[in-house]
């Protein structure tokens, strides 16, 4: 698993309305909170994206960009996004090839890690949270990129 001040892996991924996605592009504009879950739907992960979607307005005033990574395809992330009103962009890695990339993969290859990275515009990790059970430690990363840049 990538750690602080570890390089973070360039990536091509599609996000919920079609439109390719790379690491390149997202972190041109300022840093990124990169953010791994396992599923969409699920009522973890369905907290957590809410909870994001809940911050994202004070996050984007700070110049910072919150993007969402999970295996399942377009059509699923577009349906979550959609019900859910997810402002920011979820990319589909049915492949798991950027999940393995960041080292969130699953134990024995199942499922996916919920990691939580925050990158800056060098592509260099400046933060990371792991928890796989609870979104707490996540979301406080998220609000802590917040308060140190008011």
């Amino acid at each position: 698993m990538l750690r602080i001040g570890d390089m973070a892996p360039e990536f091509e991924l599609a996000d919920q309305s079609g439109s390719t996605v790379t690491l390149n592009q997202l972190v041109a504009d300022g840093d990124v909170v990169l953010y791994f879950y396992p599923a969409d739907f699920s009522p973890v992960c369905t907290a957590e994206a809410c909870a994001f979607r809940d911050s994202y307005e004070d996050v984007s005033s700070v110049g910072v960009r919150v993007v969402g990574v999970s295996p399942q395809g377009v059509g699923s992330h577009q349906r979550f996004s959609n019900r859910f009103s997810i402002p920011f962009p979820l990319l589909s890695d049915p492949q798991k090839i950027t999940i393995k990339a960041y080292g969130v993969d699953g134990p024995l290859g199942f499922g996916v890690r919920r990691a939580t990275f925050l990158i800056d515009a060098k592509k260099t990790v400046r933060n990371r949270v792991v928890s796989d059970l609870f979104i707490g430690s996540h979301t406080e990363l998220l609000n802590k990129t917040v308060r140190e840049r008011v």
